[in-house]
């Protein structure tokens, strides 16, 4: 007699971010899986799934960030690998990494002589315990796919940061701008879908200070128009008020800010709430604490892109198709 095994999907969260996590298995009209995890008084963490996810193909869903006056991005990062180790050894079909903001991305190349490319040792530690798929979302440079022999599915909020900007800008006025020359590419993908020019500041950054660049001139025409600055993340907010400002000096009518990820280090929000800036536009790959948010801040969520995503690929289907005319 032939046995029909029937897939079964199931998803959990680790401990940084399970509000996004419900979210996305809402969507999907699941229940997240159960599973314990806790704190060592020594630091040490640990995991164990309280339900069988034998046979099953498992998704973990893991933002890498610090939690104020809680965990470290480090320990969030080891928390995940934990829970893919453990379900191996309870014999999981598949297990998938859902890392929506992936930790260490900006240290993907040797920039100095004798550093770390940290952005490659995180992926050597998530192959290392078996993983079968990885999923994130706009990575801070696309190489770091190639990082990892297993499949990435790199996903991108470009629709939900596309949508509102057509909906809150007028289509006859906008300009896109790149706040560095790293993000030409990302700027002109967003100005092509909108239709719209663009622009590009040129930006020196002190090599022996990190989260320290200063804004230098803007190639580019912004006079009268509104500006929507483009850029993967936010973190402490110097680079992008400084460019606001500048952008203000030369004639800008409205400064707005797009990121897929809200870091908001040390003091971003206070450099956001007192800039140029008149709305700072983010996803919630990652859990903004409330004393970091203000009337400028507008969050869209990320959930059905990933949920969607999740679908396709237990479904054995294309991610691609689900960008489908975004060139991503």
């Amino acid at each position: 007699m032939e046995v029909v095994t029937k897939k079964r999907m199931m998803i959990f969260s680790g401990s940084s971010y399970p509000e996004l996590a419900r979210e996305v298995a809402d969507h999907l009209g699941m229940r997240l899986g159960e599973v314990s995890t806790a704190q060592f008084a020594n630091g040490e963490l640990y995991a164990r799934f309280t339900e069988s996810v034998r046979g099953a193909d498992v998704y973990v869903l893991q933002s890498h960030v610090s939690i104020p006056g809680g965990m470290s991005i480090n320990d969030f990062v080891i928390e995940q690998l934990i829970m893919l180790d453990a379900l191996k050894r309870a014999s999981a079909k598949r297990t998938v990494a859902v890392i929506p903001y992936y930790g260490y991305s900006r240290s993907d190349k040797k920039a100095l002589s004798r550093e770390a490319i940290a952005a490659r040792m995180i992926a050597d530690m998530y192959e290392s315990v078996g993983v079968d798929r990885i999923m994130s979302v706009d990575l801070h440079t696309g190489q770091i796919q190639g990082f990892f022999h297993d499949p990435f599915d790199h996903l991108t909020a470009l629709p939900l940061l596309k949508g509102w900007i057509e909906d809150n800008t007028p289509a006859e006025n906008r300009v896109i701008v790149s706040p560095d020359a790293g993000r030409v590419r990302l700027t002109e993908k967003f100005a092509g879908h909108l239709g719209a020019p663009i622009a590009i500041l040129h930006k020196r950054r002190d090599p022996n200070q990190h989260n320290v660049a200063e804004s230098l001139d803007v190639i580019g025409d912004v006079q009268g128009r509104t500006v929507v600055l483009i850029d993967d993340m936010i973190d402490t907010a110097g680079t992008i008020c400084g460019a606001a400002s500048l952008l203000k000096k030369r004639g800008a009518e409205r400064v707005i800010a797009c990121a897929t990820h809200p870091l908001f280090s040390g003091p971003a929000a206070e450099r956001l709430e007192n800039s140029e800036i008149e709305k700072v536009v983010v996803t919630n790959t990652i859990p903004i604490p409330d004393e970091r948010r203000s009337d400028k801040l507008v969050v869209l969520s990320i959930a059905p892109i990933l949920a969607s995503a999740l679908r396709a690929v237990f479904e054995d289907q294309s991610v691609s198709e689900l960008f489908q005319g975004e060139n991503v």
